[in-house]
């Protein structure tokens, strides 16, 4: 399917301003969804639209939104739900611009800046209320002075996510202060059945559903890849890899996905110790400091994000040329939001995923039956990569060690006590429970990892001698290869010595990292050549 359409914005029912605004943003055609969706909107029916990332799903709802608003402009209008911080301001931004010959008043509501502050903005009036879930239900039940009486739409962005029943507390005390008469819209990058049976949110007989047709679900002008690395050297594969592409394309703007914040924030220092500036973006950081990544990558100051899965969805950040999962998403249908970051409305992009081999090949059939297309190899020299092993790997302890000396594991325990204060537990009875539960995990952990890891390797036997690689061509050659069978472990001793080695070098050391560690990122080796 076409991303843009033959039609223009005023055959969809638009009024003039509106119109005159689109050509202003550079919006000459809408997408099928937006042809699909504004003019059922404008009717006044419920609405679910399901479309790629990228097809211009914010829109198709900011638009009729904001001309009904133009009609009866009250306070408290609209009210877009969204699961994170970075899509919250993002859907803000989109309502801003649209709306600006009406000056129509947008506040966020997400968290991460004073409580007080954002109290203060809802009293403002507000035209258009966007929000994280937990945040406004704190507000609404902390105070009574806000009021959505004269609500007339309700949009919960990313659907399929904020109504999985991991919000479902959040938006059940939301909908007791909402009006029952008004307009519910729906919208995602994927389609799911519970949408229309939501537990929290009633949806109208007559609602309007619409999808993009499509048997692929990633878009054509992407090109996805795989990368095959063993246990040891995924984080080596890495380095290899980002070089590789940052010599073919060294302008490139680049997004690392990985799963836990701990692992974003490692990597994170890790690649800046090879030359490869970046910024990171995870849950733990503070919203100033989210802010202000966010912006250095889309400014281009910072041509590397490396990131969790709070960066996977809706953003529309230009010019994303290549994406790369450091780790397979932990559910599977997270591999299309977090390919959709790049080749987006029309453009051309990569994602490459590393796969443990062959443990990882399992969630690769999953990922590949969900969007119906098969990666190809994006192969990497094996004798570089195993020329920085060491490096890489020291760089990576060197990283865990400086990361105990900052504040990371006191933001873990604010998150918890204040998790626990929300619930209207006592914090230091929980805080007393939580450590002893940590013993007792430590206890068992051992014997836990012993036994995963006898059934890890019971698992690869069966995975090697299954028709998943013996009859596929791309694997044969990597079942043969005794890369892939070896275990290389490296004692804490070793890697402390050579840490202490690579702190007194006496030249060649700056921020970026030392000459040789600086010469993976700039030039091929002569083993290259």
């Amino acid at each position: 399917m076409s991303l843009w359409t033959d039609k223009k914005f005023s055959d969809l029912g638009l009024t003039y301003w509106i119109t005159r605004q689109t050509e202003k943003l550079g919006l000459r055609r809408p997408t099928p969804i937006q042809v699909e969706c504004i003019p059922r909107i404008l009717q006044g029916k419920d609405c679910i639209g399901a479309a790629k990332t990228g097809s211009g799903k914010t829109f198709a709802f900011a638009l009729p939104i904001l001309q009904k608003l133009s009609e009866e402009p009250t306070a408290n209008f609209a009210l877009v739900l969204t699961p994170t911080h970075e899509l919250a301001h993002q859907i803000s931004e989109q309502f801003i611009v649209a709306g600006q010959p009406m000056n129509a008043r947008v506040c966020v509501v997400t968290g991460g800046t004073d409580h007080l502050v954002e109290s203060q903005q809802l009293q403002k009036r507000p035209h258009i209320v966007v929000a994280m879930p937990g945040r406004l239900a704190d507000h609404l039940t902390g105070c009574n002075t806000y009021s959505f009486a004269s609500l007339q739409f309700l949009v919960v962005d990313e659907a399929d996510r904020m109504l999985s029943g991991s919000f479902d507390e959040d938006l059940q005390v939301i909908n007791r202060f909402l009006p029952a008469k008004r307009q519910n819209l729906f919208f995602s990058a994927t389609l799911k059945d519970f949408l229309k049976t939501s537990i929290v949110f009633p949806i109208a007989e007559d609602v309007f559903e619409w999808s993009e047709q499509s048997q692929v679900a990633t878009v054509e002008t992407l090109d996805q890849r795989y990368l095959l690395c063993a246990d040891y050297d995924r984080d080596t594969v890495l380095v290899e890899a980002l070089r590789k592409y940052r010599e073919e394309n060294e302008d490139a703007c680049i997004m690392i996905f990985t799963n836990s914040k701990k692992d974003c924030q490692i990597l994170s220092m890790s690649l800046n110790s090879f030359g490869f500036d970046n910024v990171c973006l995870h849950g733990f950081l503070r919203q100033k400091e989210r802010v202000t990544a966010l912006n250095k990558f889309k400014s281009k100051h910072a041509r590397i994000m490396i990131a969790t899965d709070v960066a996977s969805r809706g953003l529309d950040i230009h010019d994303v040329q290549l994406i790369v999962n450091h780790r397979l998403p932990k559910k599977t249908i997270e591999y299309i939001h977090r390919v959709g970051r790049t080749a987006r409305a029309g453009r051309s992009g990569m994602a490459i995923s590393i796969l443990r081999f062959p443990r990882d090949l399992e969630a690769l059939g999953e990922i590949e039956a969900l969007i119906n297309t098969k990666l190809t190899e994006y192969s990497v020299d094996d004798r570089l990569v195993q020329r920085i092993f060491m490096q890489v790997k020291v760089a990576r302890a060197e990283a865990e060690m400086n990361l105990d000396n900052t504040d990371f594991d006191d933001r873990q325990h604010k998150y918890r006590r204040l998790r626990w204060i929300q619930e209207g537990r006592d914090p230091d009875e929980m805080e007393a429970k939580w450590k002893e539960e940590m013993k007792l995990r430590e206890q068992t952990r051992r014997e836990r990892l012993r036994q995963e890891n006898e059934e890890r390797r019971q698992r690869d036997k069966q995975t090697m001698s299954s028709p998943s690689v013996t009859d596929d061509s791309r694997f044969q050659a990597a079942a043969a290869d005794k890369r892939f069978k070896r275990r290389k472990f490296i004692a804490p001793e070793k890697l402390n010595e050579l840490i202490e080695k690579r702190k007194t070098k006496p030249v060649g050391k700056t921020a970026r990292g030392t000459k040789s560690d600086r010469s993976i990122v700039k030039k091929k080796s002569k083993m290259a050549q």
